[in-house]
């Protein structure tokens, strides 16, 4: 069914067929149907896991960038999530780059995006989650405007930290998109820990903790990836996110590159990504041992892909291409592997 479904939304360009979809199934789950008819095939995998002291209902989640104005929550959780991190969220909204910004790759199971962080905003969106379904972990994907000069980019971080701090479980902080202009350098252990450091402050000045993790790029090198690891321990944060997409486009065929090269700039996300990612965990995790746990997303395109990142040692997985290409099912399969502690590695 979900087959046929897609070769119909495929006749779409991307960005229309991704909000036809999503409103089409929030539309059934407000009423329960989308309940009625995915438990039908696959119930709902209930297998709980502590990460940074947050309990997840199970190990698969919606990846930041797919529900950004936290319109679809329902759905995602009628689809069998655990988690959903809405946005990228920046202070103001803003419109993004302009489209055609996304753009698919079907014969390497890939999407490029170029979208630039658009969003509507923090007062928009923070209403949304007021009455978010019980059940349901989301997260937030901080961000800054594309216009605020990276010498004031941690005060965009900390207002829409400060404004959904209530009204969420957990913050990820976003320095690794490659669609927002100079922000990876963001990633460079002095602006990063100028970014980190407030938004600790302001957590130990709240009754509650809300665990922060840090989402990094897979095109940092060996030793950036270590410097990062060092001042994600030395910052106090929660657990880092591996990975965002990628701007390496070597693992594409000749054929898809020429493709995406007409396509224009634009990050890379599906099965050309797994790599990449694999790679970025395992250091990550070989660096960080048991002092921060590792979250795995990118290139999860099959339960197997899910089930490596377990053996390396992350407790849960994030969901984007993967969904668009496979379907509910995926989420199924891959938050079944939960119940089968053989295919979690150390944990």
């Amino acid at each position: 069914m979900f087959n046929i479904f897609r070769r119909i939304l495929f006749l779409f360009e991307p960005e229309v067929s991704h909000h036809l979809a999503m409103s089409a199934l929030q539309a059934l789950a407000a009423f329960r149907w989308l309940h009625f008819l995915l438990r039908g095939f696959r119930p709902r995998v209930v297998d709980p896991v502590v990460v940074a002291g947050l309990q997840f209902p199970n190990r698969v989640g919606l990846a930041a960038g797919f529900d950004k104005n936290a319109c679809y929550l329902r759905a995602v959780h009628a689809l069998g999530f655990g988690h959903v991190e809405v946005g990228t969220i920046t202070p103001r909204g803003q419109a993004g780059n302009p489209r055609p910004r996304l753009f698919r790759l079907p014969k390497s199971q890939a999407l490029i995006n170029r979208m630039g962080f658009n969003n509507d905003g923090m007062e928009s969106i923070v209403g949304r989650l007021i009455n978010k379904p019980n059940g349901l972990i989301v997260g937030c994907n901080l961000g800054k405007n594309k216009d605020t000069p990276l010498e004031e980019a941690y005060l965009d971080y900390l207002l829409v930290m400060e404004r959904f701090y209530p009204y969420v479980d957990y913050f990820t902080v976003n320095v690794s998109s490659p669609n927002t202009p100079q922000l990876r350098q963001l990633q460079e252990s002095a602006w990063l820990k100028g970014i980190l450091d407030p938004l600790i402050k302001f957590r130990c000045r709240q009754n509650t903790n809300r665990p922060v993790f840090l989402k990094i790029a897979p095109d940092l090198d060996h030793r950036q990836i270590l410097e990062v690891a060092d001042t994600a321990i030395s910052s106090g944060i929660d657990g880092i996110i591996a990975t965002n997409t990628t701007l390496n486009r070597s693992m594409l065929t000749q054929d898809e590159r020429s493709i995406a090269n007409q396509y224009g700039e634009g990050g890379i996300s599906g099965a050309p990504l797994a790599e990449l990612s694999n790679q970025a965990t395992k250091l990550l995790v070989e660096a960080l041992g048991r002092q921060l746990p590792v979250l795995a997303s990118g290139g999860m395109m099959k339960a197997e892909d899910a089930a490596s990142r377990f053996y390396l040692g992350s407790p849960i997985v994030q969901l984007y291409t993967g969904f668009v290409y496979s379907g509910p099912e995926l989420i199924y399969r891959i938050a079944r592997l939960g119940k089968d502690r053989t295919t979690i590695g150390g944990l």
